[in-house]
């Protein structure tokens, strides 16, 4: 990935007293957060999560923050600190735990939970734990830590204020301020507003809706719609959402007892997920109301309800698989209800209306955002950010966690509450707090690493050219036998495509054209076997362009017989 910034350089040494702040990720994106504090030699790391690949990732499964700029220090890394369960915050923690694998982790007690079985899944063995909660207070080397409670779209998310010499930072992590929270645990605005009084020195704040006027939905406003969708239905019904996303499982659990339906999960990550929250008291399941998916099957449709993952349109998810008609136990039938409860995130709504297509194509009835509320976001407009910065009152701001259109916004808004200093920054783009004071002072080099099956940053931007071309354009192979005595064409061309031209007999005009160049190109005294295949490369491909407007990857192969 180029860097937006080419005007800056490397950092100079930080100050004597400054503290240090580089975003590896979520900065100019949604996803991927992952944030580094240096202060006095040791390093503290906010959140550690995981970006979705779009379209222009062929084959792509995750990408992941460039632990590169710190790779070199990872011993002075004194604690990961997870705001949160998410997986764009904490699903990158194990691929830095393959790095170091005693990195004390901090957090709530679900997410710790939730990381706990990622980290069995990738077979490491667990690290320090320390579970916090709300009004906790705990030190790692130079940095004091202080949690606090906030409201997201998942429980026991937390803000983190950091305490150094250098000054505090207020960490907001993903927030919101419902008011009627489902489970009673509303932002913690005295907290916020005490610590403004301490003095915020740098406020790191949600930007993902900066951009939406007013203030967001409570989540108890989905409800009645929900209530609505099952006294309609007629006959079974599939709820989609995020497997994370417990005070939405919640609501259908309370809206299917209500109903007098019994509900199955359809999805690993949701089986998973929910058994945990379950288990710790955060998910409250009333009697009778969970079954096996086997189970179900043996029940009337219009005593059914199933809660599966997919509400992004992911390939592999259960409800793509059910939208396909190949799931192993769920086929949809004509009168069905299809409940999507969830946002699209900004990338995914292409492959969302297909499934949403899919699924109308056998006789669904498709429920979503687009048609009715069943869907409030996690995070906090830009009434809420106003309220924010004026009880807090930071003297610098570094908006986080958005896009960059989502950033200025946030910026905008800092600034007309009378914030003066709101620095702009993106990936990589090195921050300090110097004597109250936060500037830009360099970048550091940050792109993407990409895992591709059981690979992990081998595959580069180029690799993924190639597979663009490969999936938009096709494949064109040579294949030339040259005389290395006479330095004469002896076999071929031999010319084969594939996703391009399917009749060889469309390239038998090329071929003596690559003979011609060929020839020419040894008698100019050209013999390297590279540079003839660059030859053949050249030719076929002014051809291709001028005859059929197309680019696809060309392959040549001389071989000297």
């Amino acid at each position: 990935m180029s860097h937006p910034h080419p005007e800056l350089s490397e950092p100079p040494a930080l100050p004597q007293g400054g503290l240090r702040v580089i975003p590896l990720g979520g900065l100019g994106e949604v996803g991927r957060n992952m944030t580094v504090f240096e202060y006095d030699g040791r390093l503290l790391v906010v959140d550690c999560g995981v970006l979705f690949p779009e379209d222009h990732h062929p084959g792509v499964d995750l990408i992941l923050p460039d632990f590169g700029p710190i790779r070199d220090r990872l011993d002075r890394i004194e604690a990961l600190v997870l705001t949160h369960g998410h997986e764009d915050h904490i699903g990158a923690t194990p691929y830095l735990l393959r790095e170091r694998g005693d990195i004390p982790l901090v957090g709530s007690e679900l997410t710790l939970a939730l990381l706990d079985s990622k980290l069995r899944e990738h077979r490491l063995r667990e690290t320090v734990h320390h579970r916090v909660s709300e009004g906790d207070r705990i030190s790692f080397g130079p940095f004091d830590l202080e949690f606090v409670a906030v409201n997201h779209s998942i429980p026991d998310a937390l803000a983190v204020a950091i305490r150094t010499g250098a000054g505090m930072v207020l960490h907001t992590g993903d927030f919101k301020m419902d008011q009627l929270p489902l489970d009673g645990r509303i932002t913690d605005l005295r907290a916020f507003a005490r610590l403004g009084e301490e003095g915020v020195d740098l406020f790191l704040t949600d930007s993902t809706n900066a951009e939406t006027p007013g203030f967001t939905p409570a989540e108890k406003s989905i409800t009645p719609v929900i209530d609505q969708v099952f006294r309609e239905s007629s006959q079974r019904i599939i709820v989609a959402c995020f497997a994370s996303h417990v005070h939405r499982v919640q609501q259908v659990l309370d809206a299917a007892h209500a109903h007098e339906r019994q509900v199955a999960y359809v999805g690993r990550s949701m089986v998973r997920n929910m058994a945990i929250a379950r288990d710790l008291g955060y998910l409250k399941v009333p009697p009778g109301t969970l079954v096996d998916t086997k189970d179900l099957a043996d029940l009337p449709p219009q005593h059914q309800v199933l809660i599966s993952t997919g509400s992004q349109g992911e390939p592999m998810s259960a409800l793509s698989r059910i939208a396909q008609r190949s799931h192993n136990f769920v086929h949809l039938e004509e009168g069905d209800t299809v409940l999507l409860a969830s946002s699209l995130i900004p990338g995914n709504e292409n492959a969302v209306y297909r499934v949403i297509n899919g699924l109308a194509r056998w006789g669904a009835r498709v429920v979503h955002k687009g048609n009715a509320l069943v869907h409030v976001s996690g995070h906090a407009s830009a009434g809420e950010l106003l309220y924010c910065y004026n009880i807090v009152k930071p003297r610098n701001v570094l908006p986080v966690h958005g896009e960059i259109r989502h950033l200025l916004a946030n910026r905008d808004l800092a600034r007309a509450t009378g914030v003066e200093n709101v620095v702009v920054a993106e990936d990589g783009v090195v921050v300090d707090l110097v004597d109250g004071v936060a500037s830009i002072t360099g970048k550091v080099e940050c792109g993407y690493v990409f895992v591709d099956g059981s690979s992990v940053g081998d595959i580069t931007e180029s690799d993924l050219k190639d597979r663009r071309i490969l999936g938009e354009e096709g494949f064109i192979s040579v294949i030339v036998v040259m005389d290395s005595v006479s330095g004469k064409v002896s076999g071929g061309p031999e010319i084969h495509a594939r996703g391009f031209v399917e009749d060889a007999v469309d390239f038998d005009e090329i071929k003596q054209p690559i003979i011609d160049a060929l020839d020419r190109a040894v008698a100019e005294g050209n013999t390297d076997t590279y540079q003839l295949q660059q030859t053949v490369r050249r030719v076929i491909g002014r051809w291709v362009s001028g005859t059929h407007r197309r680019r696809p990857m060309i392959i040549p192969v001389v071989i000297e017989s």
